[in-house]
């Protein structure tokens, strides 16, 4: 068997040699007409060296006995490699990241770009992008200006009296704030607020970086002031409380107030960081969220620094803010990591229009994310249905359709506990397992996110942005008759 094997592999090399001399020139080829005509949208460099590469291709695939000499005829002629050259420059060069429609029901999602931009704040940024802009220039003066200036109006209104600072995003943010209040000295902080989040990104990694003797009080569930008082002492440079992102403890716990907290550090002369990531600037009561706590409360309960996220439950772009005491925000922007960590041009004009929704008291009808929190169940319901019968119709007994209730998540490390209720749109298969329907959308155009739940898919409208709601019927027929051969 073996020697009728090396005996088929060498009467082959002759056949493999004599096809690797019909590959084609690079230069030929190029001269071609399906290829030169590919020269417009490519561009010549570029064309070159993805026809160098498919010609590579073959040849391995011909010295590795892959390709026999019939398929050889047709994969070489000029035509075969201009289409293999367009598929390989369409992967190239496909807009990246893609969008894609969001029907988990997880309003903010880390993992599909958190917050969706206002219409206002898109503008903004679109037209920054495109014109010269005063992004460091007084027009007053005719000098050099500060590009935080842009926000000060905005922000004197929302925080009065308070400094601030916006940086690129809330890590950056704590750290700046940690590095310029306590470097080299000790931070107090309870043991069930040293949290992880996404990335394997966790908050004592950042205390380190920051310079900052990370001091551990209390246990995972319970903490009490007097912790916090027994480790402050001269190395001691600030109490850090932190927002506990995605996750509760519940049952035998126990966490001071920021209250308390705030009591504890006026006696003791230290400052009080709040690291507020959820980025909460008004009330989420009335939705059914209790567990965030807008960030002007934490400042008016004595918090001397609150640092949050611009682009969770603020609803913005990826940004930091730090927000508290003049004295304290003065060193932040003093100290050189806030160089470093400063906003781009494009950042800096979709903070500011979004700020102005809140400052204009319209936060609730012009930003999506709190759009979205806002919907009520009945509302997403009706839309579900609606859904649910245009694509019925056209799929037979390829799937099984309803509408059932469920609930959405806010996501994004904030409100681990607040949940809203929904009406879902749960898609069963005939084989019991909704899997393939699920990779069908995720792999469509565009593609569309739901989540598997007990061998249903469903698709939570919550998170489908208005007008997508067609879309979402269309891409579902075409998974389900895709699944079914038709």
């Amino acid at each position: 068997m073996q020697r009728h094997r090396r005996k088929t592999a060498e009467s082959s090399l002759p056949d493999r040699r004599e096809a690797l001399k019909g590959l084609p020139q690079v230069g030929r080829l190029l001269e071609s007409r399906p290829l030169a005509r590919l020269v417009p949208r490519l561009g010549g460099e570029l064309l070159t060296t993805l026809v160098r590469r498919e010609v590579a291709r073959l040849r391995e695939r011909i010295v590795s006995g892959q390709l026999e000499r019939s398929a050889l005829e047709r994969a070489i002629r000029p035509r075969s490699i201009a289409r293999s050259v367009e598929a390989a420059a369409a992967t190239l060069l496909e807009p990246r990241p893609r969008c894609v429609i969001n029907a988990t029901g997880i309003v903010v999602h880390t993992n599909l770009g958190r917050s969706v931009l206002s219409a206002g704040a898109a503008a903004a940024l679109a037209q920054t992008a495109q014109h010269y802009i005063d992004l460091e220039y007084d027009l007053d003066e005719g000098g050099r200006g500060s590009r935080l200036g842009h926000f000060d109006a905005l922000m004197a209104e929302l925080f009065p009296g308070a400094g601030f600072i916006v940086v690129n995003n809330n890590a950056a943010a704590i750290m700046l704030a940690l590095r310029a209040l306590a470097r080299n000295k000790e931070v107090v902080i309870s043991r069930g607020e040293l949290v992880e989040i996404g990335g394997s990104f966790r908050v004592p990694d950042i205390l380190a970086a920051s310079g900052c003797k990370l001091r551990e009080v209390g246990t995972t569930n319970k903490t009490r002031v007097s912790d916090y008082a027994d480790a402050i002492g001269p190395r001691t440079g600030a109490i850090l409380k932190v927002h506990t992102s995605n996750f509760k403890i519940v049952g035998f716990t126990d966490q001071p107030k920021i209250a308390s907290l705030v009591r504890l550090a006026r006696k003791s002369g230290k400052p009080l960081i709040v690291d507020w990531g959820s980025g909460d600037l008004v009330g989420l009561g009335p939705l059914g969220i209790h567990d965030e706590i807008p960030v002007r409360e934490i400042l008016a309960a004595g918090a001397d620094l609150v640092t949050f996220s611009g682009d969770k439950l603020l609803g913005g772009p990826q940004a930091g803010f730090a927000v508290g005491q003049p004295e304290l925000i003065a060193k932040l922007r003093k100290d050189p990591l806030a160089r470093v960590c400063r906003l781009d041009r494009l950042l800096t004009a979709a903070v500011h229009a979004t700020l102005t929704s809140y400052v204009r008291g319209t936060a609730f009808a012009d930003v999506p994310t709190l759009r979205m929190l806002a919907l009520p169940a009945a509302a997403i319901g009706r839309r579900a249905e609606r859904v649910c019968k245009t694509v019925a119709a056209k799929i037979g007994t390829g799937a099984r359709l309803e509408v059932i209730d469920g609930i959405s998540k806010t996501g994004g490390g904030s409100s681990p506990t607040g949940e809203r209720p929904t009406r879902l749109l749960a898609v069963s298969a005939p084989t019991g397992d909704a899997g393939r329907i699920e990779q069908g959308l995720r792999r469509g155009d565009p593609p569309l996110i739901g989540r598997l739940q007990g061998g249903k898919l469903l698709l939570d409208l919550r998170t489908v942005l208005p007008g997508q709601d067609k879309i979402v019927a269309a891409c579902l027929i075409d998974a389900v008759r895709s699944l079914n051969g038709r």
